[in-house]
C-alpha cells in the first residue's frame, strides 16, 4: 500500500493469478500463482458527486488488464510483468495520473525459506507532477 499523501486513489489489492514468468525452464513450463496490487491515482471528486461509473475507473477492467497481462505472454522477470501492467493502465484509462503496480511471486525459486518476493514500481503520465 501506498502512504497516505491526501491524494484520490482507488487500490485494488491481492490479485491473483496463474502464470508462467521466470528464468528457469520449470517456472515456464508448469507456472505459479502471482498476485497482483495496484494503485491509481486520479481525481475521484466528480464520480462521488455524481455517483457516475464514467468519472472513475472501472475495477473490473483493471483486472481484466492485469489478468491478461499476468496470464499472457511469459517474461522472464516480475519487473516486465509490472511494466506491461502499468503500462497497459495508463495506456487505457485517461483519468489515471499515477499508477503503482506490485508483483509477488510468492513461489520463487530461492534456496530457502521466505514469505514474499515482490517488485514495486510507480509510474506518471507525461506532464503529471506531485
Amino acid at each position: 500500500m501506498c502512504e497516505m499523501d491526501g491524494r484520490d486513489r482507488i487500490d485494488l489489492a491481492g490479485m491473483r493469478f496463474y502464470g508462467y514468468h521466470g528464468c528457469l525452464p520449470e517456472e515456464r513450463q508448469h507456472g505459479q500463482y502471482f498476485y497482483v496490487d495496484v494503485t491509481m491515482f486520479l481525481p475521484l471528486a466528480a464520480a462521488g458527486q455524481t455517483d457516475d461509473l464514467h468519472q472513475t475507473v472501472n475495477y473490473a477492467e483493471v483486472f481484466d488488464l492485469a489478468r491478461a497481462v499476468v496470464e499472457g505472454e511469459p517474461a522472464k522477470l516480475i519487473e516486465t510483468v509490472a511494466e506491461r501492467i502499468a503500462d497497459g493502465i495508463l495506456a487505457r484509462f485517461a483519468r489515471v495520473g499515477e499508477v503503482r503496480v506490485t508483483v509477488h511471486k510468492p513461489s520463487a525459486p530461492l534456496g530457502g525459506t521466505f514469505r514474499d518476493a515482490a517488485v514495486s514500481i510507480a509510474r506518471k503520465r507525461p506532464g503529471e507532477d506531485s
